[in-house]
């Protein structure tokens, strides 16, 4: 079992010397252990996480700038602003949207851990959405078809 050291993670530093290339966003692994895990996030105006579920995982997303949309459950999309967290319980489907005109960033976090790092490292900078569903769902996140306009 991986425990969480005590310290600081410098701004610049990452876990490993890690960032991925998300659809669109850049994500940089700040801590890593078997119970927890977090990132900081850059979403560039109009990109977006599309609707999945966690299958084994609580998710939470602390806003620092900007604007992000997070669509939860079914439910019309709610803005969370820089000091919001959002919290996104196992199992319940969500997508999180920068539809804002500007950059947004945050703080994720996942708790346990799970397969999450994996599957960062096998959809880094991938391109091609029906593979990125197919090692998603290898990696229990469920990615769902999109909402009914």
């Amino acid at each position: 079992m991986e425990l969480m050291t005590a310290g600081v993670t410098t701004r610049e530093a990452s876990v490993d010397d890690a960032s991925w290339n998300v659809l669109g966003q850049t994500y940089v692994p700040k801590h890593r252990c078997d119970t927890s895990m977090s990132w900081h996030a850059t979403f560039p105006d109009g990109t977006f996480v599309p609707h999945h579920i966690h299958t084994t995982q609580d998710e939470f997303v602390y806003v620092l700038t900007g604007e992000l949309e997070a669509e939860l459950d079914g439910a019309a999309p709610v803005k969370a602003r820089p000091g919001d967290l959002v919290r996104l319980p196992q199992n319940v489907p969500h997508g999180i949207f920068n539809r804002s005109g500007q950059e947004a960033t945050c703080l994720f976090w996942v708790s346990p851990t799970g397969n999450l790092w994996d599957l960062f490292v096998a959809i880094d900078s991938l391109a091609d959405p029906v593979e990125v569903v197919r090692l998603s769902a290898l990696h229990q996140v469920d990615f769902l078809p999109p909402p009914a306009q």
